[in-house]
């Protein structure tokens, strides 16, 4: 569901030579706070089955408790940082992560589909203004020479949500219910927020970002290219994503309770592909994110063809997490090579599309799905990403 430098700023703060112990506690606490909000996002995907059976709805509504924040964080995210102006993103992002305790908190007490959806829409505020404003606090945060890790450990809250928190919501789940899940999400996001408000020295911004500035960018062809790749490449993933649970559970046939370690191994695939990406996209982006493109195409033809073979399944969700774990990471790069003197309006257009990405995949997918079947709805997403291969070759070697 993610995921940039200098959200409320064109330019870092200056910072000593090296990092301090405070500094990688802030930096830390950010990272948490990615790693709650993406947590909170995803957690319908682990306890996608007994939600919609609780709430009696279809697996292929189901998709749009995905769908909603999803698609209000796409415009959430340029919205907060335009409506931010000289506010201290401090302020904001512990408010958003308060905000975020009560969205948690209203999922754990719906009643029905509708009051579900009503909570995801705090989700998507949640989400939208977190991802813009967390996401480009390293250079605030550390020294100039620490951006590159600081970065890192902040995308890493989206890597490691795959790997902890969407498979722990799944084990809660299946001890105490799904509604536990979503209370003791509620609680770990309250944690967070104090270590937020402890650790985070004062974020005045710099510059206020403007509506013109941010519409600008978009004249940029690498960074038109960039968000056209993004959306192909996370629609086509959150397509068949969206419905790992009963792709495991019915096309694979693996009981239920296989699905909490099998999504760990996949999340743990990811934070390899996540490091993986990270130093190959620093050098060579574009061809980077034209190998992640290819396997991730090349993963979900196989597992259509091949995933009802409990083995086969076993190792291309592994390849599927691997090549999937790069993805935030490879276009973050992409975004501040393509535009590296308005970093900011490339952020929030970049996390707007990325969201519009996980909504318009859980949508297509819901339909699809019910229409078609899960196999078919795996194909469905392999065409994306053959779009996005077909879309990065002629720029496989620019931006280097």
């Amino acid at each position: 569901m993610a995921s940039p430098v200098n959200p409320g700023l064109q330019s870092p703060d200056p910072a000593p030579t090296g990092p301090d112990a405070r500094s990688w506690l802030s930096v830390t606490a950010v990272g948490l706070a990615t790693f709650s909000v993406v947590t909170t996002e995803m957690l319908p995907v682990g306890l996608l089955v007994p939600i919609t059976a609780s709430l009696e709805v279809s697996t292929g509504m189901g998709g749009f408790m995905l769908f909603v924040p999803a698609i209000l964080a796409a415009l959430f995210a340029p919205m907060v940082v335009v409506g931010a102006k000289g506010a201290d993103r401090r302020l904001i992002l512990c408010g958003l992560l308060a905000l975020l305790v009560c969205a948690n908190l209203a999922s754990a007490w719906a009643q029905s589909m509708p009051w579900f959806l009503a909570a995801r829409v705090l989700v998507g505020f949640c989400i939208g203004g977190i991802w813009a404003i967390a996401g480009g606090l390293a250079a605030r945060l550390v020294p100039p020479g620490s951006v590159g890790p600081a970065t890192a450990i902040i995308f890493g809250g989206v890597a490691v949500a795959s790997v902890l928190g969407v498979p722990l919501g799944a084990f809660i789940g299946e001890a105490a219910g799904w509604r536990a899940a979503f209370g003791a999400m509620a609680a770990f996001c309250a944690g967070v927020l104090l270590l937020n408000v402890v650790a985070l020295p004062p974020l005045p911004a710099q510059r206020a970002l403007s509506a013109r500035l941010l519409a600008s960018q978009l004249a940029n062809p690498r960074l038109r290219l960039g968000l056209l790749v993004t959306l192909l490449l996370v629609a086509g993933h959150f397509m068949a994503y969206t419905f790992v649970r009963p792709l495991l559970q019915s096309h694979a046939g693996f009981g239920q309770h296989w699905i909490g370690p099998l999504l760990f191994a996949y999340g743990a695939a990811g934070v390899a592909g996540n490091f993986m990406a990270g130093g190959a996209a620093s050098r060579h982006p574009g061809a980077t994110l034209l190998a992640i493109a290819a396997g991730l195409l090349a993963t979900l033809l196989l597992f259509g063809w091949l995933g009802h073979l409990r083995a086969a399944g076993v190792v291309l969700l592994l390849a599927w997490g691997l090549a999937y774990g790069g993805v935030s990471v490879s276009l973050q790069t992409w975004m501040m090579k393509a535009a590296p003197g308005s970093v900011e309006a490339a952020t929030s257009l970049f996390v707007a599309v990325f969201n519009l990405g996980i909504a318009a995949g859980s949508a297509l997918g819901a339909p699809s799905v019910d229409a078609l079947g899960l196999r078919a709805n795996l194909w469905l997403a392999a065409a994306c990403m053959l779009l996005a291969v077909i879309a990065l070759w002629p720029a496989r070697s620019r931006l280097r």
